[in-house]
C-alpha cells in the first residue's frame, strides 16, 4: 500500500527553524513529483513548494520563498522541507503530496506552530 509518512514538525519560535520530512513507500518515489501543502486555520490548502522527479527544479509559493527549501534523496524515498526564518504566519498543517496520476497521494499531515 502506498504510504506518505510526514515528520518533523513541532513548535518553534519566530525566525526559528524546522526540516520536516516525508518517507515514501508503495510506490515508485524516484518517477514522482513531489509537493509541500499547507493548511492554516480557516484557510484554504496551498501549494507550498514543489520538485520533479530527478530533483533537478523547484517552485516554490511568493510567500516562502527566500525562507523554504525542498530537497528530495531518491535512495531514502525521503522528501524534504527545510524551513527557516519562521514566522507567525507559518503556522499550519503542513502535508507532503506524490504526484501520480489524476489524484495522487497525500501524507497524513505533521503541525508547525510558530509562536513566541
Amino acid at each position: 500500500q502506498v504510504q506518505l509518512v510526514e515528520s518533523g514538525g513541532g513548535l518553534v519560535q519566530p525566525g526559528g527553524s524546522l526540516r520536516l520530512s516525508c518517507a515514501a513507500s508503495g510506490f515508485i518515489f524516484s518517477s514522482s513529483a513531489m509537493r509541500w501543502f499547507r493548511q492554516a486555520p480557516g484557510k484554504e490548502r496551498e501549494l507550498v513548494a514543489g520538485i520533479t522527479s530527478s530533483g533537478t527544479s523547484t517552485n516554490y509559493a511568493d510567500s516562502v520563498k527566500g525562507r523554504f527549501t525542498i530537497s528530495r534523496d531518491n535512495a531514502k524515498n525521503t522528501v524534504y522541507l527545510q524551513m527557516n526564518s519562521l514566522k507567525p504566519d507559518d503556522t499550519a498543517v503542513y502535508y507532503c503530496y506524490a504526484v501520480r496520476g489524476i489524484l495522487g497521494y497525500w501524507g497524513q499531515g505533521t503541525q508547525v506552530i510558530v509562536s513566541s
